[in-house]
């Protein structure tokens, strides 16, 4: 597609959709709602079962070598679908890919919780992560459609991506509430009334969004990244289970590589691209999404040494541990609340980077952790801030990420936004659990604690680069709307 006709796509998208108000009436109030409502829940999903594994193995007969694919079955199909899902949203109507992700997703959700073996189960497993790849995206290019490009829609992202972090840490100590107090099949079933809620209420107050001419789905394209991006995401996930020198994750870190390149070369050949390599060549789409990935896979994988070092070190119960990280998630909502009056005072770029140095200062200050529960202090004082710095890069990531593109490449920006957080929330937790396991020497308390701080020192290394990178590759913007 020419750059003419490019525009003359937006500019008929645009009209499609309307005008967004430059305010937020009470029709976009209530979009809002519903959309982050649901935000909150899919994310809630991601982090929901961790503590209820063991649980649901011993009640449905996993072996413990099969347990681990109630979590992988999800995390691959919610990461490796969403950049195609994001663009059939683009193809087919936003709304209605959103409103018939969520008839699946309750779906799923009843059919897990009255799971009766292991095959039902996990079925309803990747058909939760099927609906959550189409309805993430979806949702994410509705609010950038319903929200004109500037304050408000930066304070809609924020709240986003407040509930977004916050729903992960919500689905950990959920789960460990409704298995304890009472099954663990109330983690599938509370998804039943929120989605049954929000399909009844959406289709009266949010307006379909796509553009009038449809263009042809590229089907090469499509095939090659979900290949890759499944691939990948499976690798990462052996690596972290077996060692990054298993057969298993160097075969299909390989193959995964293999197929994006195949992939990026198919783009750059057919006629109607699944990712125009146009909007990949942006310095705010590439390098804003690489900001964004390192921001998920820091900060959420850094709940997976903390519930070690809680558990294994100080000695707490799974409940304690899970409600210790609290901390952490009001530091995520504190941010994401201020995020767009941070963006207003000093432009997106430099949230992104104040917001990094903030999470790196603060997580390497854990590397400072003892073995008493003295030190039970510095874990939460240091989660809570780390948590407002985290979130205030993720929301600059995601403005950067969707700022500056036409109406109708809306859905393919928030795919890849989208394709980018559940890609790094999916592979930080491999990448720590490798790190922690090569650094342990011996077993024990101390030995635990000493391979915790090497992963934890990695991690605010990998924030610095994410700072360093923004700081060069990133333009200055010179308002905060752009």
């Amino acid at each position: 597609m020419s750059v003419t006709e490019t525009e003359a796509a937006g500019a008929v998208a645009g009209a499609a959709v309307g005008e967004a108000p430059a305010v937020l009436t009470p029709r976009l109030k209530l979009v809002l709602v519903l959309l982050l409502a649901t935000q909150f829940m899919l994310a809630v999903d991601f982090a929901i079962l961790n503590v209820a594994l063991p649980v649901i193995g011993k009640g449905l007969g996993f072996s413990m070598g099969n347990l681990q694919w109630i979590a992988t079955s999800f995390a691959l199909c919610a990461a490796g679908f969403t950049l195609l899902f994001g663009r059939v949203a683009d193809l087919f109507g936003r709304r209605r890919l959103f409103l018939g992700g969520l008839v699946v997703l309750g779906a799923a959700s009843l059919m897990g919780g009255l799971a009766q073996n292991p095959e039902m189960l996990i079925t309803a497993r990747v058909l939760q992560g099927l609906a959550t790849a189409a309805v993430t995206p979806a949702a994410l290019s509705l609010m950038t459609t319903s929200f004109p490009e500037g304050p408000l829609r930066q304070k809609a992202l924020g709240l986003n991506g407040a509930l977004m972090s916050s729903g992960f840490v919500t689905g950990a100590i959920l789960g460990g509430v409704l298995t304890d107090l009472l099954s663990w099949r109330w983690a599938f079933f509370i998804n039943v009334p929120v989605a049954l809620a929000v399909v009844i209420i959406a289709p009266k107050v949010i307006k379909e969004s796509r553009p009038d001419v449809r263009p042809k789905l590229d089907l090469p394209g499509a095939i090659t990244v979900t290949l890759g991006l499944l691939a990948i995401i499976y690798g990462l996930t052996q690596a972290g289970e077996k060692g990054w020198g298993s057969a298993g994750a160097l075969v299909s870190l390989a193959a995964g590589v293999v197929l994006l390149i195949v992939f990026y070369a198919v783009e750059r050949k057919v006629s109607s691209p699944l990712v125009p390599v146009s909007v990949l060549g942006k310095r705010s789409v590439a390098w804003g999404n690489f900001a964004g990935l390192l921001a998920f896979l820091t900060f959420t994988s850094l709940v997976f040494p903390l519930t070690l070092y809680l558990q294994e070190v100080l000695g707490y119960s799974p409940l304690i541990a899970g409600l210790s990280f609290g901390f952490l998630g009001l530091g995520t909502v504190l941010g994401g609340t201020t995020a767009s009056k941070v963006i207003g005072k000093i432009g997106t770029k430099q949230t992104l980077i104040v917001g990094g140095i903030m999470q790196m200062v603060f997580t390497a200050a854990l590397v400072g952790l003892g073995d008493d529960r003295s030190w039970m202090w510095l874990m939460l004082i240091a989660s809570f801030l780390g948590g407002i710095g985290n979130m205030l890069a993720i929301v600059g990531f995601m403005v950067t990420a969707t700022s500056g593109l036409a109406n109708h490449e809306q859905g393919l920006a928030t795919g890849l936004a989208t394709m980018t957080q559940q890609v790094g929330i999916t592979m930080g937790t491999p990448i720590m659990s490798a790190v922690v396991t090569a650094a342990m020497a011996g077993t024990g308390a101390t030995a635990i604690l000493g391979g915790l701080k090497v992963a934890i020192a990695v991690n605010a290394v990998i924030v610095l680069l994410g700072v360093i990178t923004s700081a060069v590759f990133l333009r200055s913007d010179r308002s905060p709307a752009k």
